[in-house]
């Protein structure tokens, strides 16, 4: 196990006696390429104990709706139906109001050796985290599955892709080299111990979720969550994730470079819940992609510059798709482990924040409301149209997505305003949502890992400028309204 990837939170020595070795699943919701997983059944291979995994879903973190929790149960179902092959004991919870699972941790501790959960840098995890190692009274860590760089890595915040891009290319090849198990529970087979018992004062204090009542019509209605964000066609888990990789890998992957702004044929991944959820790690990704190029870690150069193409020494397609990845994706996580005000205005870079202060003033000739920017009712059908599939389906195309904010910054009072509403709306609709990849293209919008911009424009100022208008001239719209104009209007009101 990677040193870099374990943070001790609470440095007791594990308790021999203990009934078994605890995984506290809250993040990288799978069983398979999962570092922390791995790292739990090294403990019970050295303390000779069975491991419990343990999985449960709050209600009250921010942004709970249908939508949310039905992609994360699919998900625990099939944590579920795979460890059963496995023997593995796993123990789903759901509360079904508001502090209803408080103590089950330190219940399932009291009888722990130790306790091995998800290193998560984003969202309340980090809180619930620190929370954790106060009320614990057994060894805790953390691990790291995140991505292919250990968050600990670098000792530093990387503000510009080319950057993180050169950091990589010259500190990566290493870690690629230490890869988490493909499947971490095959260690288990036929080792001759049980799975364990849950423990009498758990099972008597809390009951054990039934995921399929909770996944059937009508199984969420009792809970205090939101309803009106309902499910969209988007089945989770890891089962579906994989599918979905095997999709994009035999018909997307070639196309990947020019198709993936074809709003008609898609070439993109459609990754990012999977990843988000946790129920797909950017490993296995990683490493069918290079299965696919017949690519291995000896292929590197031994450093670069920070070129975007020609270093991984794949594909052109190959190369593009790893440099979203493995760049793109790692340079949020990056900000969201190294700075607390991550989330903040405050941390834009200070070129941005001077620029826009300066136009803040500007006059705007559209100004909306929250509200009339979650309903879809502006003078622009271009944006509407991004906004309903974001409403009906999770998701908005990767490049309308920017235009989709860039708009949202035009119509706003202030850029303040501006990005309470792109959270708000990003967050609770958005199936990759509150994460910090999420972010960093939320904050991309208002100037984060851009640079200046001339001409300078009224509202923008040097922050770069982006127009409907520009991009109907550049891709083909017309289909696209066709599916979420008017006609999706009246299923979001039949809805």
């Amino acid at each position: 196990m990677p040193r870099q990837r374990v943070l001790v939170k609470r440095d007791d020595s594990p308790r021999p006696d203990g009934a078994y070795v605890l995984y506290w699943m809250t993040a990288q919701r799978r069983v398979r390429w999962n570092f922390a997983l791995q790292r739990a059944i090294d403990w019970a291979f050295e303390l000779d104990k069975p491991v419990l995994v343990f999985e449960a879903l709050r209600c009250d973190y921010r942004w709970a709706s249908d939508r949310h929790h039905r992609v994360i149960l699919e998900g625990m179902l099939c944590n579920r139906e795979r460890l059963a092959k496995r023997h593995v004991t796993y123990l789903p919870f759901v509360e079904r109001s508001r502090g209803e699972g408080k103590g089950l941790l330190e219940a399932l501790g009291d009888n722990a050796c130790c306790i091995v959960t998800d290193w998560y840098p984003s969202f309340f995890l980090p809180r619930m985290l620190d929370a954790a190692a106060e009320k614990v009274d057994c060894r805790l860590e953390a691990v790291d599955s995140n991505g292919l760089l250990p968050l600990a890595a670098p000792d530093k915040t990387f503000h510009r892709a080319v950057d993180l891009r050169r950091y990589l290319q010259n500190h990566l090849q290493p870690h690629l080299l230490e890869m988490p198990a493909p499947d971490p529970v095959a260690r288990l087979d036929g080792r001759g111990l049980d799975g364990p018992q849950i423990p009498e004062s758990v099972r008597e204090g809390w009951t054990a979720a039934d995921l399929d009542a909770l996944l059937a019509p009508g199984g969420l209605d009792d809970l205090p969550i939101d309803h009106d964000v309902t499910p969209c066609d988007f089945r989770g888990g890891s089962e579906a994730a994989e599918q979905r990789l095997e999709r994009f890998l035999d018909e997307r992957l070639e196309r990947y470079v020019d198709g993936r702004t074809d709003l008609d044929d898609r070439a993109t991944s459609e990754l990012s819940p999977d990843l988000h959820y946790g129920h797909l790690s950017a490993h296995e990704i990683f490493s069918r992609v290079a299965e696919r190029e017949e690519w291995t870690p000896d292929r590197l150069p031994s450093s670069g510059r920070g070129a975007r193409e020609g270093w991984w020494r794949m594909s052109p397609a190959a190369e593009s798709f790893l440099d979203e990845l493995v760049t793109w994706r790692e340079l949020g996580y990056n900000g969201s482990f190294r700075r607390e005000d991550n989330e903040e205005y405050g941390a834009l870079p200070d070129w941005a924040l001077e620029t826009l202060a300066d136009h803040e003033g500007d006059e705007r000739e559209h100004v909306y409301s929250l509200e009339q920017f979650e309903r879809a009712e502006t003078h622009d059908e271009l944006w509407n149209a991004a906004q309903r599939e974001l409403l009906l389906d999770g998701r908005i195309h990767n490049y309308l997505r920017m235009v989709w904010g860039k708009k949202i910054l035009e119509w706003s009072a202030t850029p303040q305003d501006a990005l309470e509403v792109m959270i708000e709306l990003n967050n609770k609709y958005a199936l990759d949502g509150r994460d910090p990849n999420s972010y960093s293209g939320i904050f991309w919008v208002l100037g984060r890992y851009d640079r200046a911009w001339g001409p300078e424009r009224e509202i923008f100022g040097k922050v770069r400028y982006m127009s409907s208008e520009n991009t109907a001239r550049k891709m083909s719209v017309k289909g696209y309204l066709e599916r979420y104009g008017d006609s999706a209007q009246s299923q979001l009101e039949l809805d």
